[in-house]
Protein backbone atom coordinates (compact mmCIF):
# COMPACT_ATOMS: atom_id res chain seq x y z
CA UNK A 1 0.00 0.00 0.00
CA UNK A 2 1.06 3.60 -0.53
CA UNK A 3 -0.27 7.12 -0.11
CA UNK A 4 -1.94 8.85 -3.05
CA UNK A 5 -2.46 12.60 -3.12
CA UNK A 6 -5.98 13.68 -4.12
CA UNK A 7 -7.50 17.14 -4.38
CA UNK A 8 -9.10 16.78 -0.94
CA UNK A 9 -6.06 15.19 0.70
CA UNK A 10 -4.06 11.97 0.88
CA UNK A 11 -5.68 8.55 0.72
CA UNK A 12 -4.32 5.04 0.98
CA UNK A 13 -3.99 3.27 -2.36
CA UNK A 14 -6.49 0.69 -1.11
CA UNK A 15 -9.12 3.46 -1.13
CA UNK A 16 -8.69 4.22 -4.83
CA UNK A 17 -11.36 1.74 -5.90
CA UNK A 18 -12.69 1.64 -9.46
CA UNK A 19 -10.62 4.18 -11.32
CA UNK A 20 -10.76 5.86 -14.72
CA UNK A 21 -7.15 6.81 -15.39
CA UNK A 22 -7.52 9.67 -17.89
CA UNK A 23 -10.42 12.09 -17.43
CA UNK A 24 -10.30 15.87 -17.52
CA UNK A 25 -12.69 18.04 -15.54
CA UNK A 26 -12.08 21.31 -17.41
CA UNK A 27 -9.95 22.03 -20.46
CA UNK A 28 -10.17 25.79 -20.44
CA UNK A 29 -7.53 28.35 -21.36
CA UNK A 30 -7.73 31.28 -18.94
CA UNK A 31 -6.65 33.90 -21.48
CA UNK A 32 -9.30 32.69 -23.91
CA UNK A 33 -11.97 32.56 -21.20
CA UNK A 34 -11.25 36.04 -19.88
CA UNK A 35 -11.18 37.66 -23.30
CA UNK A 36 -13.65 35.78 -25.44
CA UNK A 37 -16.04 33.55 -23.49
CA UNK A 38 -18.39 36.39 -22.69
CA UNK A 39 -21.19 34.08 -21.57
CA UNK A 40 -19.07 32.09 -19.11
CA UNK A 41 -20.94 31.38 -15.85
CA UNK A 42 -18.48 30.04 -13.27
CA UNK A 43 -21.08 28.95 -10.73
CA UNK A 44 -23.20 27.18 -13.33
CA UNK A 45 -20.17 25.37 -14.75
CA UNK A 46 -19.09 24.22 -11.29
CA UNK A 47 -22.60 22.99 -10.54
CA UNK A 48 -22.66 21.11 -13.84
CA UNK A 49 -19.32 19.44 -13.07
CA UNK A 50 -20.52 18.46 -9.59
CA UNK A 51 -23.63 16.86 -11.10
CA UNK A 52 -21.68 14.93 -13.76
CA UNK A 53 -19.06 13.65 -11.33
CA UNK A 54 -21.71 12.76 -8.76
CA UNK A 55 -23.45 10.65 -11.40
CA UNK A 56 -20.14 8.95 -12.16
CA UNK A 57 -19.78 8.00 -8.50
CA UNK A 58 -23.37 6.76 -8.37
CA UNK A 59 -22.75 4.30 -11.22
CA UNK A 60 -19.76 2.77 -9.48
CA UNK A 61 -16.60 4.74 -10.22
CA UNK A 62 -14.62 5.81 -7.15
CA UNK A 63 -11.70 7.82 -8.56
CA UNK A 64 -10.47 9.64 -11.63
CA UNK A 65 -7.01 10.74 -12.62
CA UNK A 66 -7.10 14.21 -14.21
CA UNK A 67 -4.00 14.85 -16.38
CA UNK A 68 -4.80 18.52 -17.04
CA UNK A 69 -1.48 20.36 -16.88
CA UNK A 70 0.07 23.58 -18.19
CA UNK A 71 -0.98 23.90 -21.81
CA UNK A 72 -4.43 22.45 -21.12
CA UNK A 73 -5.68 25.11 -18.71
CA UNK A 74 -5.10 23.59 -15.27
CA UNK A 75 -6.76 25.77 -12.61
CA UNK A 76 -6.77 23.99 -9.26
CA UNK A 77 -8.98 26.43 -7.25
CA UNK A 78 -11.93 25.50 -9.49
CA UNK A 79 -11.18 21.78 -9.24
CA UNK A 80 -10.85 22.08 -5.47
CA UNK A 81 -14.30 23.66 -5.16
CA UNK A 82 -15.76 20.79 -7.17
CA UNK A 83 -13.91 18.05 -5.29
CA UNK A 84 -15.14 19.37 -1.95
CA UNK A 85 -18.74 18.81 -3.08
CA UNK A 86 -18.45 15.24 -4.35
CA UNK A 87 -17.67 11.79 -2.99
CA UNK A 88 -15.20 10.93 -5.76
CA UNK A 89 -11.41 11.03 -5.58
CA UNK A 90 -9.68 13.32 -8.10
CA UNK A 91 -5.93 12.89 -8.58
CA UNK A 92 -4.47 15.89 -10.41
CA UNK A 93 -1.27 16.16 -12.42
CA UNK A 94 1.77 18.28 -12.94
CA UNK A 95 3.68 18.50 -16.17
CA UNK A 96 3.44 20.36 -19.46
CA UNK A 97 1.43 19.64 -22.60
CA UNK A 98 3.06 20.49 -25.91
CA UNK A 99 3.49 18.81 -29.29
CA UNK A 100 6.34 21.09 -30.35
CA UNK A 101 8.02 23.86 -28.35
CA UNK A 102 8.21 24.77 -24.70
CA UNK A 103 6.26 27.92 -23.73
CA UNK A 104 8.17 31.19 -23.90
CA UNK A 105 8.36 31.26 -20.09
CA UNK A 106 10.97 28.49 -20.44
CA UNK A 107 12.42 29.13 -23.90
CA UNK A 108 15.34 31.21 -22.60
CA UNK A 109 15.85 29.61 -19.17
CA UNK A 110 17.39 26.21 -18.60
CA UNK A 111 20.28 24.03 -19.72
CA UNK A 112 21.81 25.25 -22.98
CA UNK A 113 19.64 28.38 -23.17
CA UNK A 114 20.31 32.13 -22.89
CA UNK A 115 20.05 31.93 -19.10
CA UNK A 116 22.06 28.82 -18.24
CA UNK A 117 20.57 27.17 -15.16
CA UNK A 118 19.28 23.81 -13.91
CA UNK A 119 16.06 22.69 -15.60
CA UNK A 120 13.28 24.90 -14.14
CA UNK A 121 10.62 22.49 -15.38
CA UNK A 122 11.94 19.70 -13.19
CA UNK A 123 12.04 21.99 -10.17
CA UNK A 124 8.48 23.14 -10.86
CA UNK A 125 7.10 19.62 -11.26
CA UNK A 126 8.82 18.39 -8.09
CA UNK A 127 7.44 21.32 -6.11
CA UNK A 128 3.90 20.62 -7.30
CA UNK A 129 4.26 17.04 -6.05
CA UNK A 130 6.11 17.59 -2.78
CA UNK A 131 4.81 20.97 -1.59
CA UNK A 132 1.64 21.72 -3.52
CA UNK A 133 0.36 23.62 -6.53
CA UNK A 134 0.56 27.40 -6.06
CA UNK A 135 -1.17 28.31 -2.79
CA UNK A 136 -3.98 25.75 -3.06
CA UNK A 137 -2.57 23.17 -0.69
CA UNK A 138 -3.29 20.54 -3.35
CA UNK A 139 -0.40 18.26 -4.27
CA UNK A 140 -0.12 16.66 -7.69
CA UNK A 141 -0.30 12.87 -7.66
CA UNK A 142 0.84 12.15 -11.22
CA UNK A 143 3.08 13.55 -13.96
CA UNK A 144 2.03 14.24 -17.55
CA UNK A 145 3.80 14.90 -20.85
CA UNK A 146 2.96 14.44 -24.54
CA UNK A 147 4.47 13.28 -27.81
CA UNK A 148 2.34 13.51 -30.95
CA UNK A 149 2.91 12.71 -34.64
CA UNK A 150 5.50 15.53 -34.78
CA UNK A 151 7.74 13.19 -32.80
CA UNK A 152 10.57 14.03 -30.44
CA UNK A 153 10.98 17.74 -31.11
CA UNK A 154 13.50 19.58 -28.91
CA UNK A 155 10.68 21.04 -26.82
CA UNK A 156 8.90 17.72 -26.39
CA UNK A 157 12.13 16.00 -25.42
CA UNK A 158 12.97 18.69 -22.90
CA UNK A 159 9.58 18.36 -21.19
CA UNK A 160 9.70 14.57 -21.26
CA UNK A 161 13.14 14.43 -19.69
CA UNK A 162 12.03 16.89 -17.00
CA UNK A 163 9.04 14.66 -16.26
CA UNK A 164 11.36 11.66 -16.08
CA UNK A 165 13.67 13.47 -13.69
CA UNK A 166 10.75 14.51 -11.48
CA UNK A 167 9.57 10.90 -11.38
CA UNK A 168 12.99 9.70 -10.27
CA UNK A 169 13.07 12.32 -7.50
CA UNK A 170 9.50 11.79 -6.25
CA UNK A 171 8.28 8.38 -7.38
CA UNK A 172 5.13 9.93 -8.86
CA UNK A 173 3.76 7.85 -11.75
CA UNK A 174 3.55 9.19 -15.30
CA UNK A 175 0.89 9.45 -17.99
CA UNK A 176 1.99 10.22 -21.55
CA UNK A 177 -0.24 11.49 -24.35
CA UNK A 178 0.89 9.54 -27.43
CA UNK A 179 -0.07 8.92 -31.03
CA UNK A 180 -0.05 5.15 -31.61
CA UNK A 181 -0.33 5.51 -35.38
CA UNK A 182 3.07 7.26 -35.28
CA UNK A 183 4.47 4.81 -32.74
CA UNK A 184 5.30 7.58 -30.30
CA UNK A 185 4.58 5.45 -27.24
CA UNK A 186 7.75 3.49 -27.94
CA UNK A 187 9.74 6.72 -28.32
CA UNK A 188 8.42 7.97 -24.99
CA UNK A 189 9.39 4.74 -23.28
CA UNK A 190 12.94 5.00 -24.62
CA UNK A 191 13.43 8.59 -23.47
CA UNK A 192 11.91 8.00 -20.05
CA UNK A 193 14.01 4.86 -19.60
CA UNK A 194 17.14 6.89 -20.37
CA UNK A 195 16.17 9.18 -17.45
CA UNK A 196 15.92 6.21 -15.09
CA UNK A 197 12.13 5.92 -15.07
CA UNK A 198 10.53 2.67 -13.95
CA UNK A 199 8.41 1.97 -17.04
CA UNK A 200 5.94 -0.03 -14.97
CA UNK A 201 4.93 3.33 -13.48
CA UNK A 202 4.06 4.76 -16.91
CA UNK A 203 0.68 4.70 -18.65
CA UNK A 204 1.11 5.12 -22.39
CA UNK A 205 -1.99 7.13 -23.15
CA UNK A 206 -4.37 6.80 -26.10
CA UNK A 207 -3.29 3.27 -26.97
CA UNK A 208 -6.99 2.59 -27.48
CA UNK A 209 -6.86 4.64 -30.68
CA UNK A 210 -5.01 1.70 -32.25
CA UNK A 211 -6.01 -1.84 -33.14
CA UNK A 212 -2.43 -2.78 -34.00
CA UNK A 213 -2.02 -5.64 -31.55
CA UNK A 214 1.68 -6.07 -32.29
CA UNK A 215 2.37 -2.42 -31.40
CA UNK A 216 0.28 -2.61 -28.24
CA UNK A 217 2.04 -5.78 -27.13
CA UNK A 218 5.45 -4.15 -27.66
CA UNK A 219 4.44 -1.25 -25.43
CA UNK A 220 3.12 -3.61 -22.77
CA UNK A 221 6.14 -5.92 -23.00
CA UNK A 222 8.36 -2.91 -22.27
CA UNK A 223 6.64 -2.73 -18.90
CA UNK A 224 4.11 0.08 -19.23
CA UNK A 225 0.35 0.00 -18.97
CA UNK A 226 -1.85 0.62 -21.98
CA UNK A 227 -4.17 3.61 -21.76
CA UNK A 228 -7.32 2.39 -23.52
CA UNK A 229 -8.66 5.77 -22.62
CA UNK A 230 -10.69 7.44 -25.37
CA UNK A 231 -13.97 5.58 -25.26
CA UNK A 232 -16.63 7.75 -26.88
CA UNK A 233 -14.18 9.38 -29.29
CA UNK A 234 -15.27 7.20 -32.18
CA UNK A 235 -13.72 9.68 -34.62
CA UNK A 236 -10.36 8.19 -33.63
CA UNK A 237 -11.45 4.56 -33.34
CA UNK A 238 -15.00 3.15 -33.19
CA UNK A 239 -16.15 1.74 -29.87
CA UNK A 240 -16.74 -1.72 -31.30
CA UNK A 241 -13.17 -1.97 -32.56
CA UNK A 242 -11.79 -0.67 -29.27
CA UNK A 243 -13.71 -3.40 -27.44
CA UNK A 244 -12.55 -6.13 -29.85
CA UNK A 245 -8.94 -5.05 -29.32
CA UNK A 246 -9.25 -5.22 -25.53
CA UNK A 247 -10.85 -8.66 -25.72
CA UNK A 248 -7.92 -9.87 -27.83
CA UNK A 249 -5.38 -8.36 -25.43
CA UNK A 250 -7.08 -10.11 -22.51
CA UNK A 251 -7.08 -13.38 -24.49
CA UNK A 252 -3.31 -12.98 -25.02
CA UNK A 253 -2.70 -12.53 -21.30
CA UNK A 254 -2.32 -8.75 -21.06
CA UNK A 255 -5.20 -8.03 -18.67
CA UNK A 256 -2.71 -6.70 -16.09
CA UNK A 257 -1.54 -4.05 -18.58
CA UNK A 258 -4.92 -2.52 -19.47
CA UNK A 259 -6.47 0.65 -18.07
CA UNK A 260 -9.70 2.37 -19.10
CA UNK A 261 -11.00 5.94 -19.46
CA UNK A 262 -12.81 8.28 -21.83
CA UNK A 263 -10.48 11.32 -21.94
CA UNK A 264 -13.76 13.16 -21.39
CA UNK A 265 -14.47 16.47 -19.67
CA UNK A 266 -17.20 18.64 -18.21
CA UNK A 267 -16.20 21.51 -20.47
CA UNK A 268 -13.66 21.95 -23.26
CA UNK A 269 -13.04 25.22 -25.08
CA UNK A 270 -11.89 23.57 -28.32
CA UNK A 271 -15.45 23.72 -29.69
CA UNK A 272 -18.98 24.48 -28.56
CA UNK A 273 -21.00 21.99 -26.47
CA UNK A 274 -23.29 21.53 -29.47
CA UNK A 275 -20.41 20.67 -31.80
CA UNK A 276 -18.90 18.40 -29.15
CA UNK A 277 -22.12 16.38 -28.90
CA UNK A 278 -22.55 16.22 -32.66
CA UNK A 279 -19.00 14.96 -33.20
CA UNK A 280 -18.93 12.48 -30.30
CA UNK A 281 -22.36 11.86 -28.72
CA UNK A 282 -21.05 9.12 -26.41
CA UNK A 283 -18.04 11.10 -25.19
CA UNK A 284 -18.99 11.37 -21.52
CA UNK A 285 -18.03 9.92 -18.16
CA UNK A 286 -20.70 7.18 -18.11
CA UNK A 287 -20.08 5.45 -21.45
CA UNK A 288 -17.66 2.84 -20.05
CA UNK A 289 -19.90 1.86 -17.14
CA UNK A 290 -23.13 1.78 -19.13
CA UNK A 291 -21.98 0.47 -22.51
CA UNK A 292 -18.37 -0.70 -22.66
CA UNK A 293 -18.19 -3.00 -19.62
CA UNK A 294 -21.37 -4.90 -20.59
CA UNK A 295 -19.94 -5.34 -24.10
CA UNK A 296 -16.64 -6.61 -22.73
CA UNK A 297 -18.48 -9.10 -20.52
CA UNK A 298 -20.55 -10.26 -23.49
CA UNK A 299 -17.28 -10.78 -25.38
CA UNK A 300 -15.86 -13.14 -22.77
CA UNK A 301 -13.99 -10.79 -20.46
CA UNK A 302 -14.74 -11.88 -16.89
CA UNK A 303 -15.82 -9.86 -13.86
CA UNK A 304 -12.42 -10.68 -12.36
CA UNK A 305 -10.76 -9.20 -15.44
CA UNK A 306 -12.85 -6.03 -15.12
CA UNK A 307 -11.81 -5.72 -11.48
CA UNK A 308 -8.15 -6.10 -12.50
CA UNK A 309 -8.50 -3.41 -15.16
CA UNK A 310 -10.45 -0.89 -13.08
CA UNK A 311 -9.11 -1.52 -9.56
CA UNK A 312 -5.90 -3.54 -9.42
CA UNK A 313 -4.03 -1.94 -12.32
CA UNK A 314 -4.61 1.72 -11.33
CA UNK A 315 -3.72 0.89 -7.74
CA UNK A 316 -0.51 -0.87 -8.84
CA UNK A 317 0.37 2.26 -10.85
CA UNK A 318 0.94 4.03 -7.52
CA UNK A 319 2.36 1.18 -5.42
Amino acid sequence: MSTIQTVTGPIDSSELGRTLVHEHVFILNTEHKENYLTDWDEEQQIADAVAKLTELKEIGIDSIMDPTVLGLGRYIPRIKRIAEQIDLNIVVATGLYTYNDVPFQFEYRGPGTLVEMPEPLTEMFVKDITEGIASTGVRAGILKCAIEHQGLTPGVERVMRAVGQAHVQTGAPITVHTNPAAGTGLIAQQVLKEEGVDLSKVIIGHCGDSNDIDYLCKVADNGSMLGMDRFGLDVFNPTGERITTIIELVRRGYVDKITLAHDANCFIDYFSPEHKHAIAPNWNYTHISKDVIPALLDGGVTEEDINTILVTNPRRHFE
